[in-house]
């Protein structure tokens, strides 16, 4: 199963999710790591990703091919993450048959109303917890 994580600027939402995808499942499934800049994959990497492309056409090419994709809402926005999140990396997300899973913490002016902010961690216990977990043990 690919998983394709996305994420930008520093890529240390991408980091933690990654970390966290290696302890919950091993190898089993494939993290594939993909930068809106080369910084952000660098440290997605480091994290142990299996594999890792930097920019628009990586991310356009490779979620199209992907199981499950992981990130920030601004994944999904044009513009978003400062700009580094062109309209084609964002229709791509969007348009990819992948599974999404979006984590609600935007540095955008989108607010998602009835959310309850929550912090970083608890955001991704819950992702591999309630939606991931079944879903990969199911396909392993």
């Amino acid at each position: 199963m690919d998983v394709c994580v996305i994420d930008g600027q520093g890529g240390g939402i991408g980091s933690v999710i990654i970390k966290k995808l290696k302890e919950a499942f091993g190898e089993s499934i494939e993290i594939i790591a993909l930068g809106t800049n080369a910084i952000a994959t660098a440290q997605m990497l480091k994290a142990r990703a299996n594999r890792g492309a930097s920019g628009e056409n990586a991310i356009v090419r490779t979620v199209g091919q992907a199981d499950i994709i992981v990130g920030p809402v601004g994944i999904v926005l044009a513009h978003a993450m400062m700009g580094e999140v062109t309209p084609a990396m964002a229709e791509a997300v969007a348009a990819s048959s992948a599974r999404k899973f979006l984590i609600p913490i935007s540095q955008e002016n989108v607010e998602i109303v009835g959310l309850t902010p929550t912090p970083l961690p608890p955001l991704i216990e819950t992702l591999i917890g309630k939606h991931l977990k079944e879903l990969i043990e199911k396909d392993v």
